[in-house]
């Protein structure tokens, strides 16, 4: 086990209150890029308490710029051409958002870095983004010429239009980010639009973004300006909260101040479909990211269902979660075209079917498919979050509608994107 903390999960009658979650850590990572290179000081409030974005600010500190990070985090801006080569490897930890997006603002450097991360980082793919960046202009070293560490020499980058062949937030953000230090007008174009925070985010610097559709413009050298600015609580860790409400009858959960960008908003509308009790209360946000409240209630199992296609792309930071609820739905879930999964911190089909059936749940998988069978109980477990903060926050909560108390070892996990993760939990225990 390797001195992984061995965590007690009991089990809970019901779950009742209001709470309010750590920032959104998607929304935290650009926040914290943009505010480095703009010119200026920025204040970001509510941002990610997770590892995975202070690693972002971390990064941003090695090349030179202040950074303060207490109640809010303060930046001073260098500017397009105010960093300065680190002075040795970049480290972005467990975080993928941190490796691909920040790769786009470094290929605008002139200057090499190399940048790497942990032993689960080392193995996730980073080809989608070496061949965008190269061909602006970037010269791009990688491990197989595809895996970390990545050795990046930029500098005068030419504006390219793109069409990635897979449909990625981050892509599309790294080729952006380096696109503001490109001559010229870079445009992307994807199968399917993403997620749109950079889109966003870029707007909330100062910068001119054209989104038609599928097709997003950005003329480069754009000048970025610190602003202040509040990080909405992260939807993908109100899942857990969501879907702990769901299990447990006779819970009311009130989660106050989410991001409801509609990119991001697709599980929402899948547990909708199953039959969940959530009602959404939108905030008056104008411009920026919308947020606003959600209310679940406890009651009846849904139905379950299917899942595939677009919608298994819009929910696939959720699958693990979605799968716990699916074990204790009537007709359980299937999900489809999820080949992503075997790629994301864990093997997550392999790992949320490992998991479940240790609770004594039966699922069937393929390469890119996990199909949930019902289950009349939840059986209490030995489980393991194989070091992935989702899994372990995903059976914690299948732990909380166990018959017994379970035990997981590697909890300590959820801290990568959540450390008050399990404080939260108890705060709702009625």
């Amino acid at each position: 086990m390797g001195g992984q903390m061995i965590r007690t999960l009991r089990p809970a009658k019901r779950l009742r209150g209001s709470i309010r979650l750590p920032g959104d850590k998607s929304i935290s990572h650009r926040y914290g890029m943009l505010s480095a290179i703009a010119e200026g000081e920025s204040v970001i409030r509510n941002y990610s308490t997770g590892a995975d974005c202070s690693a972002t600010l971390e990064c941003m500190r090695r090349m030179g710029v202040k950074v303060e990070h207490d109640d809010v985090v303060r930046v001073q801006g260098v500017g397009f051409d105010g960093l300065r080569a680190p002075d040795g490897p970049l480290d972005a930890g467990n975080s993928g958002s941190t490796i691909r997006m920040l790769s786009g603002i470094l290929a605008g450097q002139p200057f090499e870095t190399e940048i790497s991360g942990d032993e689960s980082l080392a193995v996730r793919p980073m080809g989608r983004i070496i061949t965008p960046l190269e061909r602006m202009g970037a010269k791009v070293e990688a491990r197989d010429g595809n895996f970390p560490p990545l050795k990046i020499r930029g500098g005068s980058l030419q504006a390219i239009e793109y069409a990635p062949p897979v449909a990625s937030a981050q892509v599309k953000s790294a080729t952006l980010f380096a696109g503001l230090f490109a001559d010229g007008e870079t445009i992307v174009r994807e199968l399917l639009a993403t997620r749109d925070h950079s889109e966003i985010a870029l707007r909330d610097f100062g910068a001119e973004v054209s989104v038609n559709g599928v097709e997003v413009r950005l003329q480069g050298r754009q000048r970025l300006a610190g602003t202040t600015l509040r990080v909405p609580s992260d939807v993908s860790s109100a899942a857990f909260f969501i879907v702990a409400g769901l299990l447990l009858r006779g819970s009311e959960i009130e989660i106050v101040g989410v991001g409801l960008n509609p990119t991001r908003t697709a599980l929402l509308d899948v547990l909708k479909g199953m039959g969940a009790s959530i009602e959404v209360q939108p905030d008056d946000s104008p411009g920026g990211e919308p947020t606003g409240t959600i209310v679940v209630r406890g009651g009846e199992p849904i139905e379950g269902g299917e899942i595939s296609g677009e919608t298994t792309a819009g929910v696939i930071d959720e699958v693990p979660i979605l799968a716990v609820l699916g074990a204790r739905s009537r007709k359980g879930l299937r999900i489809l075209d999820a080949a992503e999964l075997r790629v994301k911190e864990t093997d997550r089909i392999a790992t949320v079917s490992d998991n479940l059936a240790r609770m004594g749940v039966k699922v069937d998988q393929t390469s890119d498919s996990m199909t949930i069978h019902p289950a009349d109980t939840l059986q209490p477990a030995g489980l393991d979050s194989f070091t992935d903060h989702r899994i372990a926050m995903a059976f914690s909560v299948a732990a909380l509608a166990a018959e017994g108390e379970c035990e997981m070892v590697g909890a300590e996990a959820a801290s990568v994107s959540f450390p008050e993760f399990y404080d939260t939990i108890e705060s709702l225990r009625s």
